[in-house]
């Protein structure tokens, strides 16, 4: 199964400072064909107003990636960590037995990111945060992990047997995504445009589209402009 979720097709949330899309059941938009894949719970795309983002708040046993697209968020947590991720960059957050965390716009731009939520797969673990740089130069041509349950040298680590991929593609460039057995995936093409073949489909996904993919073997992603692709890897 390849299922094409077009940007326009996404649930929607609107207020005086963010502008949100849900490609999954979430809050106050519901779904019955759209909550969640697998382990992906949450795949939420935010756009944050400068000086605003989300003020201090809970969560429990779930895995928290965020990506940013444009801008960036700065992360503080009653742990104390504290830290700015910026456009291309990635910070995890494992909630565990519980963590109050804000993640805020603190620039004079808008911010964009990526909000991913994977169900844990350990409960009541001590909570964490962690943050790296990825420099685009490591993704291009080639998926990179970004996030592991399985602990690859470099990947932020989660507590799920998951993984968060990414790549950037030169115009014509392509790469052919395999999914580990057993896993399902979704792929949004952060910027650019991408067209999607395999397993009898065959259609372009545009930046911010949805593309969910199940008891798939492989998928070639060819870039129809310079693209940035980003790919949550789950238990089924």
């Amino acid at each position: 199964m390849i299922e094409h979720r077009p940007f326009e097709s996404l649930g929607r949330f609107e207020n005086d400072w963010l502008s949100a899309r849900y490609h999954f059941s979430f809050a106050g938009y519901d779904d019955p064909a759209r909550r969640g894949l697998g382990k992906l719970l949450v795949w939420n795309d935010d756009t944050i107003e400068p000086r605003r983002g989300f003020a201090p708040h809970g969560h429990r046993d779930m895995e928290i990636i965020t990506y940013v697209r444009e801008g960036a968020i700065t992360h503080q947590d009653s742990l104390g960590n504290a830290g700015r991720t910026e456009a291309g960059d990635v910070q995890v957050m494992w909630a565990g037995s519980g963590i109050m965390h804000s993640e805020m716009n603190v620039e004079s731009e808008e911010t964009k990111i990526f909000q991913i939520w994977i169900e844990t797969a350990e409960p009541g673990i001590a909570p964490g945060w962690a943050a790296s740089e990825f420099p685009k130069g490591e993704r291009s041509g080639e998926l990179v992990v970004l996030a592991s349950g399985s602990g690859e040298q470099g990947a932020l680590p989660i507590h799920q047997d998951a993984r968060i991929l990414a790549a950037t593609l030169k115009p014509g460039q392509s790469v052919t995504y395999r999914p580990q057995p057993g896993k399902s995936a979704y792929l949004v093409p952060a910027v650019g445009q991408v067209k999607v073949e395999g397993e009898g489909a065959s259609f372009s996904a545009k930046a911010r589209d949805g593309v969910a993919m199940a008891d798939v073997e492989a998928v070639e992603l060819t870039a129809e402009d310079q693209s940035e692709i980003l790919i949550a890897e789950v238990p089924a």
